[in-house]
């Protein structure tokens, strides 16, 4: 419980940067929707397996652009690394292929650069947050972070979305997901969280957070390996307070573009 909450006060000290990575394009107030088309997607770092250390933000932005998501969670999103290009900020090129605004959240240093998760989105972001999750320092870990925005979804319609890569040890993960639940519990707007957490469906982790949120699907589709994929790690859900309702859940077989295949959820606005 100390750790959790050395944390929450970690969190209270960087939010001040939060707003580094938000690209606000020219945007008018939300139009009243029906339907909300939210996507995940684990990125690679725009690496396709099968081509070596080639990087193809292209790809990753063909892939986005097919399916025109509302909202999209990214992981695996490098910023001025070595491997993908001194230059390179993958999450403001894909929003300007894709048309969207973006917010990078940054875990760990790597290459000279920056490497983390990010969010899309079709809506002006109004409001966006940073914050690193716990890491046992007995098991060790790489850190890994939330990248959450606040958008205008339908006339005053105001809801977070949020995009997290969790951890590979379980005592992390299960750690990971506590403080989601505990960050947003008193947030009062309607919440959509999609990420890799790197747990399948029947794991004490996923079955903690689904005490909280609802996920999707319930009997999801194999996400990974791209090619004859056996289990299901990313997921879309959201909070159950009535506004959301999940209307269909599609796995996209999408085999070269990275090493996990993409999510796109349909859920209905009440």
């Amino acid at each position: 419980m100390k750790k959790l909450f050395a944390f929450l006060l970690l969190f209270s000290s960087i939010t001040a940067s939060a707003s580094e990575g938000t690209d606000e394009l020219p945007g008018s107030p939300a139009k009243k929707v029906k339907s909300l088309k939210v996507m995940t997607y684990n990125i690679h770092h725009c690496n396709p397996p099968s081509e070596g250390t080639k990087i193809d933000v292209a790809a990753i932005a063909q892939v986005i652009s097919k399916e025109k998501p509302d909202l999209v969670a990214l992981q695996e999103v490098d910023v001025n690394t070595e491997r993908s290009g001194k230059g390179l900020n993958q999450a403001k090129e894909l929003a300007r292929l894709t048309n969207m605004h973006f917010f990078f959240s940054k875990a760990i240093d790597h290459q000279g650069g920056d490497y983390g998760v990010a969010v899309l989105s079709r809506f002006p972001i109004l409001d966006s947050t940073r914050f690193i999750l716990p890491i046992d320092p007995a098991i060790g870990g790489e850190t890994r972070t939330i990248a959450a925005i606040t958008v205008d979804v339908a006339q005053g319609q105001k809801i977070l979305f949020a995009s997290t890569h969790l951890d590979l040890k379980e005592p992390n993960r299960l750690s990971q997901a506590e403080l989601i639940v505990k960050q947003f519990a008193s947030s009062g707007l309607p919440m959509i969280l999609g990420g890799d957490f790197n747990a399948l469906s029947d794991s004490k982790v996923i079955q903690f957070l689904d005490q909280t949120f609802v996920r999707s699907c319930q009997t999801c589709a194999p996400t990974i390996p791209v090619k004859n994929p056996n289990r299901a790690i990313d997921f879309i859900m959201y909070k159950p307070d009535s506004t959301f309702k999940s209307k269909s859940t599609r796995v996209i077989d999408e085999q070269y573009a990275s090493d996990h295949l993409p999510v796109v959820a349909e859920l209905d606005i009440n």
